[in-house]
């Protein structure tokens, strides 16, 4: 089975004629890393499922500076949702870190399947529902844990993104200095 049907199947079952269904509303493609799959100021017409491979989501701020939003590695979903459902340019870029399979589900599809196949119109919503609480809990930590209170829960949180992710980028999706991380970083390995 599938990758993304499991994922589905996480949440709600499917027939055989709804799985085959679903998959004829998706496309596979195969992206080189450093491939740019969105930019912003584009309109989001997809939404992402990593097959396999690591993508990011970040902006650039008028000081060119990145802001990592997201990681997805293999069985996550990733896109600007802003962008997505509001159909409007967005503000994010989605960029392959290292060589992916990635499922496309464009967003007339998706429409699409919400009426052919009612039950992933909740499959959906409980991935939003679930997306909105890893938000919510991120920003409270950025609020209220030290940086490296927010390290320490990064790595038990994305165990296998530790060794594939540049240190600059975790840097600055726990909202530090690539320099500040180091440090931190060197700090904390010598306690332990």
């Amino acid at each position: 089975m599938s990758l993304i049907i499991q994922n589905i199947e996480k949440h709600v079952q499917l027939t055989a004629e709804e799985k085959e269904l679903f998959l004829s509303k998706t496309e596979i493609h195969h992206y080189k890393a450093k491939s740019i799959l969105l930019s912003s100021g584009e309109i989001c017409k997809y939404s992402y499922f990593v097959n396999s491979g690591i993508l990011r989501s970040f902006n650039i701020n008028d000081n060119i500076v990145e802001h990592v939003l997201n990681f997805a590695c293999e069985g996550w979903w990733i896109g600007d949702m802003y962008s997505l459902l509001s159909q409007k340019p967005g503000n994010l870029f989605i960029q392959v870190l290292e060589d992916a399979e990635i499922v496309l589900l464009s967003k007339k599809n998706q429409e699409e399947l919400y009426l052919e196949i009612p039950k992933l119109e909740r499959f959906f919503r409980i991935l939003t529902e679930n997306s909105l609480v890893a938000n919510q809990e991120r920003l409270m930590d950025g609020l209220s844990l030290s940086a490296e209170e927010r390290f320490e829960k990064f790595c038990k949180k994305h165990k296998d993104l530790i060794h594939k992710v540049p240190q600059k980028q975790i840097a600055s999706y726990l909202g530090v200095t690539p320099e500040f991380f180091s440090k931190m970083k060197a700090k904390m390995l010598k306690r332990t």
